[in-house]
């Protein structure tokens, strides 16, 4: 090969996926606020999240549009606004809500969310069908942990002027699959815990959003045998406070012990806060649950599907670690099927159990009916832990 094949080469791996270099650039670009240009079937779109909706603002991306503005909602959304009929996203003409009604549609205003109604004609304009740019924004919005509700309107082929990325369509809807798997080990240490001192914390980076992602190896696990893992997504509530709204403290802490009474054993503690949707959309949620929603009926009225959540990466991080073959600790079915369909070998499932109590006895039985959980909830009470450690 001649040098300057190897150059080119060398440089090309340098700037990597150009595709994926543009989907984490948008995501980048909607996270801190600024529109981003969507090239969607050969015109371009203009499209913002809609929680920096204020009056000023809707005005200057509305005349950037020609007036064209709409905001796009999610299924889910719409559901929590009395349409459970529509199964794709819609838009509604921006000039025909104002800000107000922008802010309390897409759910930015809280105080609104809950009280919008049930019947449609609260929506206070026509609902039409989003255009792809439209679902491709919204692919956009829920990749940064944004609210998912967006303002997207068509752009001339003269606003290639403006000062903002232009990102193709296709690279966002792309971007998930492509990043799915890919997964590296940037770092590992020893680090002692309480209940088990022969650990070693090995950070991968990667996934969606490339952020880094922890996998604590406890003890000596045999990769020839079956090996316990636990694929925890991180509740900084739960895990750090010791939030009374939810079981995930219990079921790490016991996990780990388990573990190491166990004589090894893998837990991915994964960057997944508030099932993928985020810390600000958790306590958005949250905020919801105090008024007396349930924890899936708080993420549907934000707008959000049942879990975001994916697993891919986490058999990628299994596999190399040196695991194929695994137990896992789980009440999740979803959990168990994610490893299966990447190709791990699920011998066994071992459930976990938690506390249970005034604060969270809603929130276990939502997982088990709604989610599908293998959750017995007396059983809780004979094989709970008897304090947060």
């Amino acid at each position: 090969m001649s040098s300057s094949a190897t150059t080119a080469g060398t440089i090309a791996s340098l700037f990597g996926d150009a595709t994926l270099t543009e989907a984490e650039r948008a995501i980048a670009e909607m996270r801190a606020g600024r529109p981003v240009i969507l090239a969607e079937g050969g015109r371009l779109f203009l499209a913002a999240s809609a929680e920096f909706a204020d009056a000023e603002r809707l005005a200057a991306l509305d005349g950037l549009v020609g007036g064209a503005l709409q905001l796009v909602l999610t299924p889910a959304r719409l559901r929590a606004l009395g349409r459970p009929e529509e199964a794709r996203p819609m838009a509604l003409p921006v000039s025909q809500l104002g800000s107000a009604r922008v802010r309390a549609l897409s759910a930015q205003d809280l105080a609104g969310a809950k009280g919008e109604g049930a019947k449609g004609e609260t929506l206070g304009a026509e609902l039409v069908e989003a255009h792809a740019a439209g679902a491709a924004a919204l692919h956009l919005a829920t990749l940064a942990l944004m609210l998912p509700a967006v303002l997207v309107g068509p752009l001339a082929p003269a606003a290639l002027t403006l000062p903002a990325l232009t990102v193709r369509a296709e690279a966002i809807t792309r971007y998930g699959e492509d990043r799915a798997t890919r997964v590296e080990i940037v770092s590992r240490a020893p680090v002692p815990l309480l209940t088990a001192r022969n650990c070693e914390f090995v950070v991968f980076r990667g996934g969606e959003g490339m952020r880094e992602q922890v996998a604590v190896v406890v003890g000596t696990p045999d990769p020839a045998r079956p090996v316990l893992v636990r694929l925890h997504s991180a509740c900084l509530t739960g895990d750090l406070f010791g939030s009374l709204r939810c079981d995930c403290g219990d079921q790490l802490r016991t996990t780990v012990a388990t573990m190491a009474q166990a004589g090894g054993g893998v837990l991915l503690y994964l960057d997944q806060e508030g099932r993928g949707n985020g810390i600000a959309n958790k306590m958005r949620a949250y905020r919801l649950q105090s008024d007396g929603l349930d924890t899936y009926e708080a993420d549907e009225t934000l707008g959000f599907g049942l879990d975001a959540r994916r697993f891919d990466f986490a058999a990628a991080m299994l596999r190399q670690l040196g695991f194929e073959h695994v137990v896992l600790m789980t009440n999740n079915p979803e959990k168990i099927a994610a490893l299966s369909r990447a190709g791990l070998q699920v011998s066994g499932v071992e459930r976990l159990y938690g506390r249970r109590g005034a604060d969270n006895i809603r929130y276990l039985a939502a997982k088990r009916d709604r989610a599908g959980h293998f959750l017995d909830l007396e059983a809780l009470d004979h094989h709970a832990p008897a304090s947060c450690g």
